[in-house]
């Protein structure tokens, strides 16, 4: 009967051991918040990271061009598979306000308008993002300046941006962009940079898993 009763304690303890090293469950998706994964349809929301800017530069290197105090994206999940993988968003919507210029013969931005709109973008579990635009098009954006010529529109494109998911922000940097049209008040190039931070959804910042 002792020898039985070793025998189960022992059985006791190597159960107990094996559920120590057992994980508690799968691996999470690649976007995931303190409620767990997020759910394909989800709504993923950002404005720039305190105390940031978004700009557009005439060189990667300079700090000519516009600079704008806000900007925000709305995103719609369209997958998200257990990680490691890749999520995908379609970028619905997103805006710049607060602009200003300080290119010389320009008063004013007018607008920064999107265009071409959705984009996909595509984000992986090492945190690497691309966005592109639909098939046979250009990731474009529209800035309307105000000189003292009067108004001058500038167009620039770009096939994609790339960018770094990190925690729950989102990062653009020198993303260049080509003159399509406008002025020779409009630079020639157009070098992106922002960081949006946090990205939410329902309240609940979302992460990259």
């Amino acid at each position: 009967m002792r020898i039985r009763s070793l025998l189960a304690a022992a059985g006791i303890v190597t159960a107990l051991s094996l559920t120590a090293v057992t994980p508690a469950s799968a691996a999470g998706a690649v976007l995931t918040t303190t409620a767990g994964d997020v759910a394909v349809g989800s709504v993923l929301t950002a404005s720039l990271a305190s105390g940031t800017k978004a700009t557009f530069y005439s060189s990667a290197t300079g700090t000519s061009g516009v600079s704008c105090t806000s900007s925000s994206f709305s995103a719609t999940v369209t997958a998200n598979p257990t990680a490691p993988g890749t999520a995908t968003e379609s970028l619905t919507a997103q805006t710049f306000t607060g602009c200003t210029s300080n290119v010389v013969g320009v008063l004013g931005v007018t607008s920064i308008t999107v265009n071409n709109l959705p984009y996909t973008a595509a984000v992986s579990s090492g945190g690497a993002l691309t966005v592109s635009p639909p098939s046979g098009s250009n990731i474009r954006t529209t800035v309307v300046l105000s000189t003292l010529l009067g108004s001058v529109t500038c167009v620039y494109e770009g096939p994609s941006l790339t960018g770094t998911a990190s925690g729950n922000s989102i990062a653009f940097s020198n993303q260049p962009f080509t003159k399509l049209s406008g002025s020779t008040l409009c630079f020639s190039n157009a070098y992106f940079t922002a960081n949006y931070s946090p990205v939410t959804t329902g309240g609940l910042a979302v992460t990259v898993n």
